[in-house]
């Protein structure tokens, strides 16, 4: 029989499937006594698989080297009243607080579980859910305006997730203070898309089941949600009028151009690349998925993140983000703008204006299929139209020189008497015997 290694312990996670949550409870609440009850000199209780987890026991440390009681619960509420509701209706997460309701409090109404939304500092801005355990949770404090920061309360789910910037989940005993040995509870934090840095934190709280892989893994999706709905609603916020977008100019060019406040610099195609699939994909790219994009084969994330963060260097770090990658500011293309001028029905602009294929020399997945994407879309258009002078435009530049179907549209506006259309019908006699059957 081949011998299998144990996977090892997701450190975030509380219960794994197959946990006794009884035995867990018990091994918890022993290592939590001993700990509390020792001198701060003698040696800490083990950690591993079947004692404390390391992520535990280090917030413990941190939280009797702040002074935290592991007794006493802080009835404080730090924040109330109007000032409360001034404060919270100022602050980014209310932006994002239908996000929230929609993907967890909605749901849990008579589940016996709380949502709590809190900012930076470990202040509950809101908490919503069942209206028996917000009643129960009055005994820990566990209400709006109150601190639960790691400095302010010890363990817990939101301070700690803050404290750590990672979501993390704790059971019963693994909190420092005694009171909240009968809650488990889940949070993730909540990043500002455009500086990176922790805003709040989104939790669930309860009895033993938010302490399962699959209720980290909701409150995780739920921070990732709300993070991308920030990020779109800058995207959408208009801009000053006195405030132009870069531009990133790749049709057509062996070396594409970014535009930034009027000044015209040339970059390497990897970060002409990777900005125009950013455009692309406002809901932001994993390395992953970027470097797939980029080369179907040999590039790998490591690469990607070292081509991420030279690029930062140039655009501007303020305008991209990460985790995922995304812009985090407008960014005007000629792409786009031919795309717009379609969409309002100005062939003649669009035309005009596509002086080439997108990105020539780049053979990244992503940008020849936005290249072959807008070729066809403005070739389509311009057949479809039958305006002569299109036509004639498309047919004699270097993408319609020898689009047979394109001559023979021009062919078909053409008078038949007229000289012009005998040269065209020579012309396009000429293509059919060069590119054969079914050229057309």
């Amino acid at each position: 029989m081949t011998h299998r290694e144990p996977e090892p312990r997701n450190p975030w996670i509380a219960v794994r499937p197959g946990d006794d949550v009884v035995v867990l409870a018990e091994r918890t609440s022993t290592a939590h006594q001993r700990f509390v009850e020792a001198p701060e000199t003698e040696a800490e209780p083990e950690t591993g698989a079947d004692t404390v987890r390391d992520v535990v026991l280090d917030s413990w440390l941190r939280s009797r080297g702040n002074g935290v009681s592991p007794d006493l619960v802080d009835d404080e509420v730090v924040l109330g009243g109007l000032d409360l509701e001034r404060y919270r209706a100022a602050h980014p997460l209310a932006a994002i607080r239908p996000v929230v309701r929609k993907l967890l409090i909605e749901d849990i109404v008579g589940t016996g579980l709380l949502v709590a939304m809190s900012d930076a500092n470990g202040r509950l801005l809101w908490v919503e859910g069942d209206s028996a355990v917000k009643d129960r949770a009055l005994d820990i404090n566990f209400v709006e305006g109150a601190d639960w920061s790691e400095e302010r309360v010890g363990t817990n789910a939101p301070g700690t997730a803050l404290a750590l910037d990672h979501s993390v989940q704790l059971f019963a005993a693994e909190h420092f203070n005694r009171a909240m040995h009968s809650w488990s509870c889940s949070a993730a934090p909540v990043h500002d898309p455009a500086t990176g840095r922790v805003i709040g934190a989104i939790d669930i709280t309860g009895g033993p089941r938010v302490a399962v892989p699959e209720a980290l893994a909701l409150v995780r999706a739920t921070a990732a949600a709300a993070e991308a709905e920030l990020r779109l609603m800058a995207l959408a916020e208009p801009r000053r009028p006195d405030t132009v977008a870069p531009r990133l100019e790749v049709l057509g060019v062996r070396r594409p151009a970014l535009v930034i406040d009027g000044e015209r610099g040339e970059i390497s195609r990897r970060h002409a690349e990777i900005l125009l699939l950013l455009t692309e994909y406002p809901e932001g790219l994993g390395a992953d998925h970027l470097a797939v994009l980029l080369d179907e084969y040999d590039l790998d994330p490591v690469t990607v993140r070292a081509e991420m963060s030279r690029l930062r260097k140039r655009f501007g770090a303020e305008r991209l983000g990460s985790r995922p990658y995304r812009l985090l500011a407008p960014l005007d293309t000629d792409v786009a703008e031919i795309r717009a001028c379609l969409d309002r029905g100005d062939t003649a602009t669009a035309l005009r204006l596509y002086g080439g294929p997108v990105l020539p020399t780049s053979d990244a997945p992503g940008v020849v299929e936005i290249r072959e994407d807008l070729a066809s879309l403005v070739r389509a258009t311009v057949l479809r139209g039958s305006d002569p002078a299109l036509l004639s435009g498309w047919a004699r530049s270097v993408h319609g020189r020898d689009d047979i179907a394109a001559w023979a549209a021009y062919l078909s506006t053409l008078d038949r008497q007229s000289t012009l259309h005998a040269q065209v019908e020579a012309h396009v006699r000429l293509l059919d015997r060069r590119l054969g059957p079914g050229a057309y």
